[in-house]
């Protein structure tokens, strides 16, 4: 009996360890390399107030945003996913099709980019590619009233390279474009 005892507390001892030293270890590790990373990648607008994160998608429907790829679960963090729609389901085609149109459709001068039609695998990707963003500038600047040679240089601005090595186009974040588009052009009175 007094084996099964020891084996129970040795048991209880490395749980203890690896599951709560390991943690703590690590979440102390980094919050002193990369603190903003460890606590969720947040963004803050410019009373200071959080207003997401940079690692997941919100949801932008007004005009004067850029507005992020469609979401197969509705920009809910809890349930990611993709909308496991074949290519030949006629639910995809239509979903493209709804979305062709509230894009003002596509035409072989300006064809609309894949990314603002297709959710991606999780349905929670807060990046657009430079191209997506490139063509809803028109837009954008219509309704904030503003040039659109400005709102171009914005999102030329703020657009990167993820990794040099691993894509060959450049992104942009969707809720840091428009904090910045609000920060820097005429914020509209009504947003969401």
């Amino acid at each position: 009996m007094s084996d099964f005892i020891s084996g129970l507390r040795v048991a209880a001892a490395t749980m203890v360890l690896c599951v709560g030293g390991y943690t703590a270890i690590i979440l102390g590790f980094a919050q002193v390399v990369t603190p903003a990373t460890a606590n969720g990648s947040l963004v803050t607008n410019g009373d200071g107030k959080i207003v997401g994160s940079r690692l997941i998608a919100q949801a932008f429907t007004s005009p004067q945003y850029f507005w992020p790829r469609p979401s197969a679960v509705d920009y809910d963090a809890a349930g990611a996913g993709g909308s496991n729609l074949s290519p030949a389901n006629p639910e995809l085609t239509e979903r493209a099709a709804a979305l062709i149109a509230a894009y003002g459709g596509a035409t072989e001068e300006r064809p609309i980019p894949a990314d603002l039609v297709t959710a991606s695998g999780a349905g929670l990707d807060p990046h657009i590619s430079l191209e997506g963003a490139l063509f809803q500038v028109a837009r954008v600047a219509r309704a904030r009233g503003v040039e659109p040679s400005a709102v171009t240089t914005l999102v030329r601005n703020m657009a990167y390279a993820p990794g040099a090595f691993f894509t060959d186009g450049r992104i942009v974040n969707v809720l840091e474009l428009n904090l910045a588009l609000d920060a820097e052009l005429a914020a509209p009175a009504d947003s969401d």
